[in-house]
């Protein structure tokens, strides 16, 4: 359901809110990424988040289609599936970071180390490895300001700002959701158990 904001103050507070949103969700989780609990290793927690990711590219795919039907209730409904899958997928990779050491590429015996003989064996595949997790970790941050604008010219029912922001957050909001389950699947083999 869109709503008629036509307030200029209401609509700068909103805008500021989303911008400073967007500032500060990646700086809470640089800061929470250098927090380690004492307590026991989330490990069960890499594939349920690649999942979550995974089900996010499908629900963007549905909302997708559904608003090509022309069915914007649905669209609607998937948009806020989306969203919600993306914050979960957000507390479980934090939650993992926040009480397991990290995972390096290529590490086969699990000690924290490469040796020449790990760098070796992955030298074929990390070029390409690192160069998704980069693009798949930068392009997560961009995509916090493009979706909640997107959002919300949609949600107050500015459809042509709406059209004009997701034609960029869109791609950008799919290719993350699928490079990340494409990172996990290639880290997956490394992780301690």
């Amino acid at each position: 359901m869109s709503t008629t904001l036509t307030d200029p103050g209401k609509i700068r507070i909103v805008r500021l809110f989303i911008i400073a949103a967007s500032v500060a969700v990646p700086l809470v989780v640089l800061i929470l990424f250098r927090v380690k609990l004492d307590v026991q290793p989330l490990s069960f927690l890499p594939p349920v988040y690649a999942t979550i990711n995974g089900c996010t590219a499908l629900v963007l795919l549905g909302a997708l289609w559904a608003i090509r039907k022309g069915n914007r209730d649905l669209h609607r409904k998937l948009v806020r599936l989306a969203l919600l899958l993306s914050l979960l997928f957000l507390c479980g990779y934090i939650a993992y970071h926040m009480t397991s050491e990290p995972t390096l590429y290529g590490d086969s015996d699990g000690n924290g180390k490469l040796t020449q003989q790990e760098v070796g064996a992955v030298s074929s595949t990390s070029l390409f490895y690192y160069a998704l997790l980069i693009s798949h970790i930068l392009l997560s941050v961009f995509i916090i300001p493009l979706v909640l604008f997107s959002y919300f010219h949609a949600w107050i029912g500015d459809f042509d700002r709406h059209k004009k922001w997701t034609r960029i957050a869109f791609p950008m909001w799919l290719y993350v959701a699928v490079s990340g389950v494409i990172v996990y699947l290639m880290i997956s083999p490394y992780y301690a158990s």
